[in-house]
């Protein structure tokens, strides 16, 4: 059987309109399972590849409001975020810059959801 990671579609470039529909489906499928991992995941310090793809997110989230100057990014059309992405993807230096200065950041957060989540239960 097929590994949710192997349903995944990479995310090198924007997804098309039958790629959205596709996770969508994939998504609702397997929602009980994701809710469980995440769960899981909660009481457990995120690996380091993991922290560093946290950063590299939040970087795009911080370049993308740079670009959109304050508009919101779901105000704008399909077309419209795919140029989004792609001006972003050019700004590749940048994010790598910007995640290693967030790294610690995240690496602090992680440890702090980690030291809620086991300090609750007890």
């Amino acid at each position: 059987m097929k590994s949710f990671k192997d349903h995944s579609i990479e995310m090198d470039e924007a997804f098309t309109q039958a790629q959205r529909n596709k996770a969508k489906a994939t998504f609702k499928k397997n929602k009980s399972k994701i809710a469980l991992g995440k769960k899981k995941a909660s009481k457990r310090l995120a690996s380091p590849e993991k922290l560093k793809t946290k950063a590299n997110k939040k970087a795009r989230d911080i370049v993308t409001d740079k670009i959109l100057k304050g508009k919101s990014k779901s105000d704008l059309s399909f077309a419209a975020r795919q140029g989004l992405e792609k001006q972003v993807d050019k700004k590749k230096g940048m994010i790598g810059k910007l995640s290693k200065k967030l790294l610690p950041s995240i690496k602090k957060a992680d440890k702090e959801k980690l030291k809620k989540n086991k300090g609750g239960e007890e």
